[in-house]
């Protein structure tokens, strides 16, 4: 593809599911455009005889009211004396906000021992010239990629499980809110009231359950690392259990050293068992998640 080339983009998932059932999932479009992160419709173009390629249709929305629309076309193959399929497929796309000029690649589905193997590559020329390159490269390369590898385990969820790609998501974003917050919430107490200001209630607090104040710089740092560790650590779900139980032993350390604090007006008993709340939220929401970890993301194009 002209000097825009890079070295494409693969993807590949195994599945406990048969080839039919897989390929009934991806080239359908109103079940295609369910699962695939990078599409919010696609529509076949009516064809006069099955020989010809299908063409369709997709659009993606970009937010603010904005969406990027092109044309595509694909080609089946089913029943290969190896067992395999393959849809090829070519796409372009005349909207300037979109950064992809033109691409192509394909499907292969391989069957394997116990399912099969779900694999893509395709690689396309962006506009822009060199700056859109740059942001291709920098950008969009990475985040079209992960897309790929996600929707493809959100596929693989809705196959296996019966999950539905809209579950799927839901849950998602309730983990994310979830596990977001409460990294925020260790980074503000450990930034703002402890290191920045050094608030008297923090110092107070501590003086009462002997601890040396010369330690609150130390046990602000400490918690910033907790909340960044809680990103960090995004697929391990034990962390938000563990988080819970941390805040219910501060709480009841607050409440034997610190009794006064607990009929505060901003008091621990609200903000810890909030945070409990929402570390119990995170661990239901995140047992069947999609990943993008869950892919190959090198191999034979």
């Amino acid at each position: 593809m002209g000097n825009n080339r890079q070295s494409g983009i693969y993807v590949e998932i195994f599945m406990r599911k048969s080839v039919d059932e897989i390929w009934a999932l991806t080239q359908e479009p109103q079940l295609h455009q369910r699962w695939d992160l990078r599409f919010d419709r696609i529509e076949y173009v009516p064809r006069e005889t099955t020989s010809e390629p299908q063409r369709f249709l997709y659009e993606t929305r970009i937010g603010f009211g904005l969406s990027i629309k092109g044309t595509g076309e694909s080609v089946g193959l089913r029943e290969l004396e190896s067992g395999e399929s393959t849809s090829s497929l070519k796409f372009a796309s005349d909207d300037p906000k979109s950064l992809i000029r033109q691409g192509s690649g394909y499907w292969r589905y391989v069957p394997v021992e116990g399912g099969l193997r779900f694999l893509t590559w395709y690689d396309y020329e962006v506009r822009f010239g060199a700056l859109g390159r740059i942001v291709d490269c920098l950008a969009f390369r990475p985040l079209i990629g992960w897309a790929t590898a996600w929707s493809f385990d959100r596929l693989r969820l809705w196959a296996e499980t019966g999950q539905p790609p809209e579950s799927s998501m839901a849950l998602t974003i309730v983990h994310a809110i979830a596990r977001i917050t409460i990294a925020f919430i260790w980074i503000w107490h450990g930034l703002v009231p402890k290191l920045l200001f050094s608030h008297i209630d923090e110092r107070t607090m501590l003086d009462q359950s002997g601890v040396s104040l010369s330690l609150l710089p130390w046990i602000g740092a400490a918690e910033i690392a907790i909340g960044f560790l809680v990103l960090a650590t995004w697929q391990i779900r034990p962390v938000l259990l563990l988080n819970g139980a941390v805040m219910i032993v501060a709480l009841a350390v607050v409440a034997v050293k610190s009794p006064l604090y607990i009929v505060a007006a901003f008091n621990p008993v609200t903000l810890n068992l909030a945070v409990v709340a929402l570390s119990v939220i995170g661990w239901f929401a995140s047992r069947n998640l999609p990943s993008a970890r869950r892919c190959l993301r090198k191999g034979a194009k």
